[in-house]
């Protein structure tokens, strides 16, 4: 019996924190040829994504000012907000992050987007990116 290797870790997607998808959304689409994908919003943010090859791009807009993307907006403006990256196994990844004393937002995995499993590192850990790991 042989081992097989777990998948190779692989950006699932990019967000971008954007002031209005309507307004940003025909340039992805539209200019750069993007396909557009339907997904849920989540996290207090309306989202739109294009299709980046393999990889995805999230447009987020925030549904209030209050929520994660609108205070990222209002003090960082619009932009690159996170990177994800999809991971064989999140708990196990999750585990070794916790035991080498990596500082985690959420230190079990919660439901994001699209009903997949996730969880974020918190930006002081990670060179100052707000890094997403969610399964395959």
């Amino acid at each position: 019996m042989t081992d097989v290797s777990p998948r190779p870790t692989r950006i699932a997607h990019v967000g971008i924190a954007v002031q209005a998808l309507d307004r940003i959304l025909p340039f992805y689409r539209d200019l750069l040829g993007m396909s557009e994908v339907s997904l849920d919003n989540a996290d207090g943010a309306r989202i739109a994504g294009v299709q980046a090859g393999e990889s995805l791009v999230e447009l987020l807009e925030a549904e209030s000012p209050d929520s994660p993307v609108g205070k990222y907006v209002a003090k960082r403006g619009p932009g690159i907000h996170h990177i994800c990256f999809a991971v064989d196994d999140l708990d196990a990844t999750l585990a070794r992050c916790k035991a080498a004393g990596v500082r985690l937002i959420d230190e079990t995995p919660r439901i994001g987007a699209e009903a997949k499993r996730i969880a974020f590192i918190h930006p002081s850990a990670t060179g100052g990116v707000l890094i997403e790991l969610s399964e395959f």
